[in-house]
C-alpha cells in the first residue's frame, strides 16, 4: 500500500511540473503518426505482402506504445541519473556502431543495421544520437560550468570516430546531422568565431574529398548531379514525390486515394510528407510544420530562462537534432535538397527513428520541467 502511495506521489508530482503544452505537442504529432500509419501502409502491406492486412500499421503502432514508455522514463528519472545511464548507453550503441562493421545487415549496398539475437534489427546511430547531445553538451560544460577549449578539442575527438564509423557504412544523411548538430551546440556554447569558421571549413573540404576521390562515395556525387539536373533521369523518386505534392493541391486527393506508395519505394518513411501531402494537401503539411515550429519555440524559450549551461545545450542540441531532421526530410521531398533518405521525426515508419525520437523527448520534458524549490 506504501508502495502504491509513493508511486502515485511520483506520478502526481511528474505531472504538475511537466510542461504541458510541450507535453501536448509531441502528443499531437505521435498521433498524427499513427494515424497517417493507418491510412497510408495498408496498401504498401497489399502490395508487399499479398493481403490487405495492417502489418506495417501494427509494427508502428508497437513501436509508438514502446516509445511512449521511453518518454515517460526518461522524463520521470532524475536528472542525475539520467546523466549516469546517458554515459552508458552512449558506450552501448558506440561499440554497435563499430560492430556494424562486421555483423552489420547490407541493404541497398549500405551497412547501417544490426541483428542481435531475440532483438529485432535496429540501426545503432539512431540510438546514438540523443547521448551523443548529451555526453557532448556535458564535456563542454564540465568543470564549474564553464567553456574552455580544452572541453572543444574533447568533443572533436569523441565525435571523430563517430563520423569516421558513418562514413565506413556509408551515411553521409547521418554524418551530416551529426556534424552540423554538434557545429551548433558548440557555437551556442560560445567558441571563438575564428574557431567555429575553422571547423566547418575542414568539415567541408574533408566531405568535398570523400565525394569526389573516393570511389565508394561516387553515389553522392550522382545524386548531387541528378538533384542539378532539371531532367527526372536518375532522380526518380524525388521526381515523383514531387508530383504527389502538387497533385495534391491544397485539400489533397483524400484518404486512400494518393498513388505514391505504389510508386516510390519506401514512401512511408523517406517520402512521407509527400504521401500526406497528395491525399491530405498542403494545408495539412502546413499544419504540421507548424506544430514542429511551436514545440521548438516553446523549448527554445525555456532555454533562455534555464541557468545551468549544460540543460541550455542539451535542450538546444535535441531541438536542432529533431528540426534539422524535418528540415532535411521536407527539403528533399520538395526538391531543394538532394536525397539522404532521412525521416521525419514522429511520422515516418521505422522503429529505429521512433524509438530515436522517443528518447530525445523524454529528455526535452525532463529538463523542461518547472523547478521545484
Amino acid at each position: 500500500m506504501n508502495r502504491t502511495n509513493i508511486l502515485s506521489n511520483s506520478y502526481y508530482i511528474w505531472w504538475k511540473n511537466i510542461d504541458k503544452v510541450i507535453l501536448t505537442l509531441i502528443g499531437i504529432l505521435i498521433f498524427l503518426g499513427i494515424f497517417f500509419s493507418l491510412v497510408s501502409t495498408s496498401l504498401i502491406a497489399s502490395t508487399k505482402l499479398g493481403t490487405n492486412s495492417y502489418y506495417f500499421f501494427l509494427r508502428h503502432l508497437i513501436f509508438i506504445f514502446m516509445g511512449i514508455t521511453l518518454i515517460l522514463f526518461f522524463s520521470v528519472i532524475n536528472e542525475s541519473y539520467l546523466y549516469r545511464i546517458s554515459f552508458i548507453l552512449f558506450f552501448i550503441f558506440f561499440v554497435s556502431l563499430f560492430l556494424v562493421q562486421f555483423f552489420g545487415v547490407e541493404v541497398k549496398g549500405s551497412k547501417r543495421w544490426l541483428d542481435v539475437t531475440l532483438l529485432p534489427r535496429f540501426q545503432p546511430i539512431e540510438f546514438l544520437k540523443p547521448f551523443f547531445v548529451v555526453i557532448i553538451s556535458f564535456i563542454i560544460t564540465y568543470k564549474n560550468n564553464t567553456y574552455n577549449y580544452l572541453n572543444f578539442f574533447l568533443s572533436f575527438l569523441l565525435i571523430s570516430p563517430i563520423i569516421f564509423l558513418l562514413i565506413m557504412q556509408p551515411d553521409i544523411g547521418q554524418t551530416i546531422l551529426i556534424s552540423l548538430v554538434w557545429l551548433v551546440i558548440i557555437f551556442v556554447s560560445g567558441i571563438n568565431f575564428f574557431i567555429f569558421n575553422f571547423f566547418i571549413l575542414v568539415a567541408a573540404s574533408s566531405l568535398i574529398s570523400l565525394i569526389y576521390f573516393i570511389p565508394k562515395f561516387s553515389y553522392i556525387k550522382n545524386r548531387l548531379i541528378s538533384f542539378v539536373d532539371a531532367s527526372p533521369r536518375g532522380n526518380y523518386q524525388s521526381e515523383k514525390a514531387s508530383e504527389a505534392i502538387i497533385n495534391g493541391g491544397f485539400f489533397g486527393k483524400g484518404i486512400g486515394e494518393g498513388t505514391l506508395n505504389a510508386r516510390v519505394p519506401e514512401a512511408h518513411t523517406d517520402y512521407v510528407i509527400s504521401v500526406i501531402s497528395e491525399e491530405f494537401g498542403i494545408i495539412f503539411i502546413i499544419f504540421i510544420m507548424l506544430i514542429f515550429l511551436a514545440l521548438a519555440f516553446r523549448i527554445f524559450k525555456k532555454v533562455s530562462l534555464e541557468e545551468n549551461n549544460c540543460k541550455k545545450l542539451i535542450l538546444v542540441g535535441s531541438m536542432f537534432m529533431i528540426l534539422l531532421q524535418v528540415v532535411v526530410h521536407v527539403g528533399v521531398n520538395i526538391r531543394l535538397l538532394p536525397t539522404t533518405g532521412m525521416t521525419l521525426p514522429f511520422l515516418s515508419y521505422g522503429g529505429s527513428s521512433i524509438l530515436s525520437t522517443s528518447i530525445l523527448s523524454g529528455i526535452i520534458l525532463n529538463f523542461t520541467k518547472r523547478k521545484i524549490y
